[in-house]
């Protein structure tokens, strides 16, 4: 299987290359046939990427350690969920996963576009072929994971295999990290399509409305996939690092951030565009700065320049992507300028207070936001280069920075679909804002007389009822019109309307996943911990909860050994629940991890941590954190997702539209259009 994996290597980078010289010589030429016979090979490069993932996953799921990858990051007695995880758990593993990412990608887009954008694809397929022969040399060349296991002796090297792997890290044997890393990396790899479309209506200088539609619905399903994958990565490190948080900004959790907001300011920005056809430049800018960006993020993890939980180890990886960011850098913007005559706004602004003001004000506040977290993440780095010092940019600054940036766009959210196109007047504002202010006033109120005191808490919950009543009034006005009109119940009106408009409607459920975000996120303030020396009969209070220890039991599994405390908790005095924090030792890694025990409530979540044994006394390290509104974070996760899916659900008008644009491609091809 190591052969067979190989050569799928080697004919995936053959395929690639030969797509990425047809599909440029095809749209030079506007020949039908070279083009059609690049994106045949695009499907070839995913069938023979397909087929090495095949291989090397066969010989993990097998335990055939004679290959280095798999006795790297498997073993035996690893189950079955998780030997499928460690085709991602490794460098090697990892970048062919990156690159079967890609190539799963680029088929979809040649099957979806075989009749349509034909001026497009032969530039498109260039693009993402070009990607995925730089992924297939580092693959083959740089970071092969088709290696076979040797032993090295007097007589030299010679094929060995294990008998028994290494094990996968244990940090990594939690169920969410079965799905994070892969929900990562289709939205890191998912921005190579809005990418290639944006070089391709750069290349042709196709750039009306087409392409921006295009690129806005590409850019949307990696943009809900990396925020998935961060969220799921928030998750792993709250319930397995037993730090008691699930977001430290870590650089690599920095760099999965940065895209993510800069694809957030496109999907905003863009819709100026469409409306109003102004911001071109700007949004070709974004479109640029997401890919670079989620580009960077895979570097970042890789290269060994930080110090990170998430990264890889150090490796000689790291000037190669370097060297590609570069040659991203230098052929974007270099067509961006030779194309800046092509992208002049059709209007200019006509007011401040309008919704394209609105839209304009959020994309400086979240390209600001990219700019710190960069500049915090690297800061670091350029030290140490510079004056060969090491200075620690932590949580504080970014807290600094990102809390007061975060209130203003979590303002904008309710604010920007209240502003109406071009210009608002006073006698609208007033109507729109008077009772959400209201309503959010009056909220405050009674908050800061219940002790809220921390500002910047009180004032996101001021904010997120501001902008819930905001939408909560959009979805009722809308309601209301439809039930006078047409005559339909509440209930009826409320999925029609949604149906007739669900990219609008879609929307603004996101927003109310964003506030719930922001509500889990004001629970840090209010966050409470303790620490304590356990054994049988010992009692620890922390807050309102009082833990006695039971006991401390040990256990032992094929995987791993264990000791577990029992806890018993009492809250306000009352029975509440039994816990069983454990502190595990995995055998084929040689390496010790803790398994947290947390109590989940809508209103807190009690979180316990055996942290390891102290050595003079023999009793457990026990820690407890109180983490209030922990689970609106993930319920804010969840309806963002929804939103999402929702807007992406074409409505009644999109479909009709749509299908005159394809009626129309096809009468311009059959009348001998390219």
């Amino acid at each position: 299987m190591n052969q067979v994996g190989s050569v799928s290597l080697i004919a995936s980078l053959a395929f690639a290359a030969f797509a990425l010289v047809a599909g440029a010589v095809g749209g030079r030429l506007r020949s039908t046939r070279i083009t059609r016979s690049a994106e045949r090979a695009t499907l070839g490069f995913f069938l023979m990427v397909t087929l090495a993932v095949v291989a090397l996953e066969y010989m993990i799921l097998t335990n055939d350690f004679h290959n280095a990858y798999a006795a790297e990051h498997s073993n035996r007695d690893l189950a079955t969920f998780y030997k499928v995880a460690a085709l991602w758990a490794g460098q090697e593993g990892s970048l062919l996963f990156w690159t079967w990412l890609l190539s799963i990608y680029s088929a979809l887009v040649v099957w979806q576009n075989r009749n349509k954008n034909r001026q497009l694809m032969p530039y498109v397929v260039s693009v993402l072929m070009g990607v995925g022969t730089f992924f297939s040399l580092l693959v083959f060349f740089v970071a092969n994971p088709f290696q076979e296991l040797s032993l090295v002796s007097s007589g030299g090297a010679r094929a060995f295999s294990a008998a028994d792997g290494n094990g996968l890290n244990p940090l990594l044997q939690y169920h969410s990290m079965v799905i994070h890393p892969p929900m990562l990396y289709l939205g890191y790899v998912g921005m190579v399509v809005p990418f290639a479309f944006c070089m391709a209506a750069l290349i042709t200088r196709q750039l009306g409305d087409n392409w921006i539609r295009i690129t806005r619905r590409w850019t949307m399903v990696p943009w809900v996939l990396l925020g998935t994958g961060i969220l799921l990565g928030g998750n792993w490190a709250y319930a397995v690092l037993g730090w008691g948080g699930y977001w430290g900004w870590d650089p690599v959790e920095n760099a999965s951030l940065l895209p993510w907001l800069s694809g957030t300011a496109f999907l905003h920005s863009v819709m100026i565009q469409e409306k109003r056809g102004m911001l071109k430049i700007w949004n070709v800018s974004l479109v640029i700065l997401t890919f670079f960006l989620s580009i960077f993020g895979t570097f970042l993890t890789r290269s060994g320049i930080v110090s990170s939980v998430h990264a890889f180890a150090q490796s000689s990886i790291g000037p190669f992507f370097a060297i590609f960011l570069g040659i991203i850098l230098f052929f974007s913007v270099t067509l961006l300028f030779l194309r800046l005559d092509h992208l002049k706004s059709e209007n200019k602004l006509d007011s401040m207070v309008s919704r394209e003001s609105g839209f304009l004000f959020n994309n400086w506040i979240l390209l600001a936001l990219v700019f710190a977290v960069f500049w915090g993440t690297l800061f670091p780095v350029i030290s140490k280069a510079v004056e060969n010092t090491t200075v620690t940019v932590g949580a504080p600054f970014f807290n600094k920075v990102a809390i007061p940036m975060g209130l203003l766009l979590l303002f904008l959210t309710g604010a920007g679909p209240l502003l109406a196109w071009r210009k608002t007047s006073f006698q609208s504002l007033k109507g729109n804002f008077t009772v959400p202010l209201v309503v959010a006033g009056l909220v405050g109120v009674v908050l800061f007389a219940k002790g809220v005191r921390d500002f910047y808490a009180w004032m996101t919950f001021f904010l997120s009822v501001f902008v819930m009543v905001c939408i909560v009034a959009e979805f009722w006005k809308g309601a209301l019109t439809r039930m006078r009109l047409a005559k339909e119940n509440f209930f009826v009106a409320i999925y029609t309307l949604t149906m007739r408009n669900t990219r609008r409607y879609g929307g603004y459920v996101v927003h109310i996943g964003i506030v719930l975000l922001f509500i889990g996120f004001a629970g840090q303030a209010f966050k409470t911990e303790g620490k304590g020396l356990m054994q049988e009969g010992d009692i620890l209070q922390v807050g309102n909860y009082m833990l006695r220890c039971d006991g401390l039991t040990t256990g032992d599994t094929p995987n791993y050994a264990y000791t577990r405390a029992l806890i018993t908790v009492t809250k306000n005095g009352e029975a509440f629940t039994t816990m069983h924090p454990e502190k595990r030792f995995y055998k084929a890694s040689q390496q010790p991890t803790s398994h947290v025990a947390i109590h989940p409530t809508l209103s807190e979540d009690l979180y316990v941590v055996l942290a390891g044994i102290d050595p003079d006394t023999g009793k457990g390290i026990i820690q407890v954190f109180v983490n209030p509104l922990v689970a609106w974070v993930w319920i804010g996760g969840l309806v963002t997702l929804l939103g999402t899916l929702l807007s992406m659900v074409p409505s009644r008008v999109e479909r009709e539209m749509a299908e005159i644009r394809q009626a129309q491609e096809l009468t311009v091809q059959a009348g001998g259009g390219y």
